[in-house]
Parts: structure tokens; C-alpha cells; sequence
């Protein structure tokens, strides 16, 4: 009789243990998911920062001062965020830079949730829901008065 309630104890601890798998993996997951959007994000706020700091250097009375601060800024973001791998399907198309009449600089990237779920898997857990839960895209946004 003693060997019948030893098994059902065994039963029992399986049971717990799945729950509290279930419990852990998705607190896992939602760590390790969570962790390259957010380093993503603090990248493309100072990749935006950085580019329209160093456009201050820049003479506002040159003829092509519209073009060199495009291209200056440009450069930045592309050296700031070098370290991206192409598999994460960032482009230069996801940064705009403007320049008001007011010589007001903005620089914005706006990078889809697409791309990067296309990268860290999506998964349904049952009683949690869906883990990342990202927003529809990253975005960050510089701007200075030139």
C-alpha cells in the first residue's frame, strides 16, 4: 500500500513542477525577449541625440549647410548603431532628419515591431497571453534649435 501513495506523490510533484515551469519559462522568456527592444530603444535615443549634438559644429551660413547636416547626420546614426546586426532589418529609410526654415533639427527613427519579431519569436502562453508584448514600432526623436 505504502508503494501506491509513493507513486501518486510522484504524480503530484510532475503536476507542480509543470505549473511552475510554465510560470518561470514565460518569466524567462519575457526577460531575455524583452531585453533587445529595450537596448534597441536607449540605442536609437542616442543615436538621435548624438547626431543632432555633432550638427552643431556645422556653419549655418554655408550654401549647403541643408545637405552637409542630412549627411552629417546621417553618418552618425549609421556609426552609432554599427553594432546592429542585419538581421535585425534596420535601415536608413527607418531615420528621417528635417531642417525647419527656423533651423530647427529633428532627427526621428521609427522602427516597425515587424522587423523585429521577424527576429524574437512571439509566443501565445496559456494564462499569460502573449510574450513580448511590444509596441506597434520603437521610436525615439531628437531635436535642437540650430
Amino acid at each position: 500500500m505504502k508503494a501506491s501513495l509513493c507513486n501518486r506523490q510522484k504524480g503530484a510533484a510532475a503536476l507542480e513542477f509543470v505549473a511552475v515551469f510554465v510560470i518561470f519559462f514565460a518569466v524567462f522568456y519575457g526577460v531575455v525577449s524583452y531585453a533587445l527592444p529595450m537596448l534597441m530603444l536607449q540605442s536609437f535615443n542616442q543615436a538621435s541625440s548624438e547626431a543632432v549634438r555633432r550638427c552643431v559644429a556645422l556653419d549655418p551660413t554655408s550654401k549647403t549647410y541643408g545637405a552637409d547636416v542630412d549627411t552629417l547626420a546621417r553618418q552618425v546614426l549609421n556609426q552609432q548603431l554599427a553594432w546592429m546586426p542585419n538581421s535585425l532589418g534596420f535601415e536608413a529609410s527607418d531615420a528621417t532628419v528635417t531642417l525647419s526654415p527656423t533651423h530647427l533639427l529633428t532627427v526621428k527613427i521609427d522602427y516597425a515591431r515587424d522587423k523585429l519579431t521577424s527576429v524574437i519569436p512571439v509566443l501565445n502562453l496559456p494564462v499569460i497571453g502573449q510574450v513580448p508584448r511590444l509596441p506597434t514600432s520603437l521610436k525615439a526623436e531628437a531635436s535642437l534649435q540650430l
